[in-house]
C-alpha cells in the first residue's frame, strides 16, 4: 500500500512540474518563432497545462480503464469550477472584468453540453473525436483573428527568452516527466482502486482529476494571493473547453473510448450543472464573492463524499 501512495505522489509531482517546464520551453520557442502573445496563451499554455490530463487520459484508455480517462476530464471540470474557483474566491474575491468572457462562457458550456450528449450516445470514436478537435482549432482560429484587445498583464509575461540548450532541455525534460507521471499515476490509482474496492470511476473523478488539476490550481492560488484572482477563472473557463473538446477528442482519436453509464447518468449532468450555476452567478453577481467561493468548497466535499 505504502508503495502505491508513493508512486501517486511521485506521478502526481512529476506531471505538476514537467508541465511547468513544457510550458516555459515551449513559450521560449513560440517566441522564437514569433508568435504573439495572445496566441501563445490561447494554445501553448493551454495545451501546455492540460497535457497531464491528455497523457492520463490516453493512458488510461490504452490500457483498458477508460472510466478513468473520462473520470479524469469530468472530474477536472467539476473540481475547477467548485475547488479551484472556490479556493481562489476565498483567497481574493473574483471580478468578471475579463474580455470577452461571455464568448468563452459559451463555449464552456457548448463543451459541457456535448459531454452530455457523448454519454447518452456512449462512445467516443474516431470520427467524434475528430470533430471534437476540430470544433476546438475552429474556436481558437475564430478567438485569434476577431480578438483584438490590448494584452492583459498576464499576456504580457509570456514572453519568456531561454537559451537554446536550455529550451530543448525544458521541453524534452518536462514531456519525460508528463509521461512518465502518468504512467506512475495511472498505474498506482487502479491498484489503490482494486485493493479497497473502490471503483475506477470514483478514482478517476477523484484523485486522478484533482492531481491533473494541480498546475491550474497552483497558478490560480498564486494568482489570487496577488489579487488578479480572475486570472483563475480565465485559466478554468479555458481548461475546461480544453479537457472537453481537446482532450477526449485526441484521446478518441487514439482508442475508442466507451463513457461509463453511471458516469453518464449523474457525474456528467452534475457537471453540467455546476457549469450552468457558475456562468448564472457571473450573470447576475458580476463576481464570485469568499463566501460564494466557501460555498462552492462546500458542495464540491460533499460530492466527493457522496461518490465515495
Amino acid at each position: 500500500m505504502l508503495i502505491n501512495l508513493a508512486m501517486l505522489a511521485a506521478g502526481l509531482a512529476l506531471l505538476t512540474f514537467g508541465a511547468d517546464y513544457l510550458v516555459r520551453g515551449a513559450i521560449s520557442l513560440a517566441n522564437r518563432l514569433g508568435m504573439p502573445p495572445l496566441l501563445i496563451g490561447l494554445t501553448v499554455v493551454g495545451f501546455g497545462t492540460s497535457m497531464p490530463e491528455l497523457l492520463v487520459s490516453i493512458k488510461a484508455a490504452l490500457a483498458g480503464s477508460p472510466a478513468i480517462a473520462i473520470g479524469n476530464v469530468v472530474g477536472s471540470n467539476t473540481a475547477n469550477i467548485l475547488l479551484i474557483l472556490g479556493v481562489a474566491a476565498a483567497i481574493s474575491p473574483i471580478a468578471a472584468r475579463i474580455p470577452n468572457l461571455n464568448r468563452d462562457l459559451v463555449m464552456m458550456l457548448v463543451a459541457a453540453v456535448t459531454m452530455l450528449g457523448l454519454g447518452f450516445y456512449g462512445i467516443i470514436t474516431f470520427w467524434v473525436g475528430l470533430a471534437m478537435f476540430l470544433s476546438l482549432c475552429a474556436y481558437l482560429a475564430w478567438v485569434t483573428y476577431t480578438d483584438r484587445r490590448s494584452l492583459t498583464a498576464e499576456e504580457a509575461d509570456l514572453v519568456i527568452k531561454l537559451a537554446g540548450w536550455k529550451e530543448a532541455l525544458f521541453i524534452a525534460g518536462g514531456l519525460g516527466g508528463l509521461f512518465i507521471g502518468a504512467s506512475l499515476l495511472i498505474d498506482a490509482a487502479t491498484l489503490i482502486a482494486r485493493e479497497f474496492g473502490i471503483s475506477e470511476a470514483v478514482i478517476g473523478l477523484t484523485i486522478v482529476a484533482v492531481g491533473t488539476s494541480l498546475p491550474e490550481l497552483a497558478t490560480s492560488v498564486v494568482a489570487a494571493f496577488r489579487r488578479h484572482a480572475e486570472v483563475a477563472l480565465g485559466n478554468v473557463v479555458g481548461s475546461n473547453i480544453f479537457n472537453i473538446l481537446g482532450i477526449l477528442g485526441v484521446t478518441g482519436m487514439v482508442t475508442a473510448v466507451p463513457v461509463d453509464p453511471a458516469m453518464a447518468g449523474f457525474d456528467v449532468p452534475f457537471m453540467l450543472v455546476v457549469s450552468l450555476a457558475l456562468i448564472a452567478l457571473i450573470l447576475i453577481a458580476g463576481r464570485i464573492s469568499r463566501l460564494a467561493g466557501l460555498g462552492m468548497l462546500g458542495v464540491y466535499v460533499g460530492y466527493v463524499i457522496w461518490l465515495f
